[in-house]
């Protein structure tokens, strides 16, 4: 019988675990591996954990010759911009480090199918422009410039072992799975919308805005939201590309439109009926005007719809998990 396993790499994470039951449900067995440094056990639902460290290249090679995957879809990484303008060395040294091994103990497996989650990070600072995959990559920090050299062995053990490739770009994750199975959690929380509805549900005094004056229509600045439901769709449709013996690709995964801080905050006291507690701060460091990334490509050539990636969308059903999120993951 011909494997349908699946290795998702920071599958106990965010979006890896809303990959991994978008994976179930399409057929396949996600075999989450994860340190659970971020991620959480209990996020695991959809297929078995392999609780371990790509730093462990003993761990992996097990995994390959346990499971036998036909394909990898790599999530796990350190992935916060601030943090990477810190401590750069960290970024390089697990983020690429971490990769090498994966793609090494792949190739060794002669698993030769590999989705990776990368970021529109890699471009830099090109504001007010729709970001497309031809657009020059310029990352202004580790954690950009970390997921652009991934992309780079990618693409040299694409031309020396064969290894085929979906590379996907994009920018800012929101939403959580309709059902409240899984959902976004992160100790410390970095991202607006959870960050938002805590301030909302009284479990932190306040919102921080960063940045209230820039250009843009209320001084806040613009980032492309996609729907996590969305996003791993397109994975999903990914690993069949490569799976029916498609090309080597990349695609960006956005709206091409953007929505300001302040949009945000008011589109969510239409879904809660709570105002949002906020404070208005310094701009941060690697933070520019307006990110947009665009995803014509997708839509035409991998046929992804984003049926979900809406203000309305995406804070319900975040609202929905937030709720609840306190009986779901424990340390």
């Amino acid at each position: 019988m011909i494997s349908k396993n699946v290795l998702v790499t920071g599958g106990a994470g965010y979006i890896g675990s809303h990959a991994c039951k978008a994976l179930k449900a399409a057929g396949y067995t996600p075999i989450a591996y994860d340190n659970c440094s971020t991620g959480w056990e209990e996020a695991v639902k959809f297929g078995p954990l392999v609780k371990a460290d790509l730093m462990d290249q003993a761990a992996l090679k097990e995994t390959f010759e346990r499971y036998q995957p036909i394909a990898i879809m790599h999530f796990a990484a350190l992935s916060q911009v601030g943090e990477s303008m810190q401590e750069p060395g960290r970024y390089w040294r697990e983020n690429v480090t971490g990769a090498l091994n994966l793609v090494e103990a792949a190739v060794e497996a002669k698993c030769f199918n590999f989705v990776f989650s990368s970021t529109c990070a890699t471009y830099g600072d090109q504001d007010n422009v729709v970001l497309d995959e031809d657009s020059v990559q310029l990352p202004i920090n580790a954690y950009g410039a970390s997921k652009k050299a991934i992309e780079g062995i990618l693409q040299d053990f694409g031309t020396a072992n064969g290894l085929r490739h979906m590379i996907f770009r994009y920018f800012n994750v929101a939403g959580a799975d309709p059902d409240a199975e899984v959902g976004e959690f992160h100790q410390p929380e970095t991202h607006l919308i959870p960050l938002m509805l805590d301030a909302v549900d009284g479990k932190r005094d306040a919102l921080t805005i960063f940045g209230t004056d820039y250009d843009t229509a209320d001084g806040t600045c613009i980032r492309d939201y996609v729907h996590v439901c969305d996003l791993v769709d397109a994975h999903v449709l990914g690993l069949k590309w490569l799976l029916d013996g498609k090309g080597n690709r990349i695609f960006n995964l956005g709206t091409g439109d953007g929505f300001s801080v302040r949009e945000v905050i008011n589109h969510s006291r239409a879904i809660t009926n709570r105002e949002v507690p906020y404070v208005e701060g310094a701009r941060r460091a690697g933070d520019c005007t307006k990110l947009v990334s665009g995803s014509n490509r997708a839509v035409s050539e991998l046929g992804w719809e984003p049926k979900r990636s809406n203000l309305h969308a995406m804070i319900s059903d975040a609202w929905r998990w937030h709720q609840n999120v306190a009986n779901h993951y424990k340390k």
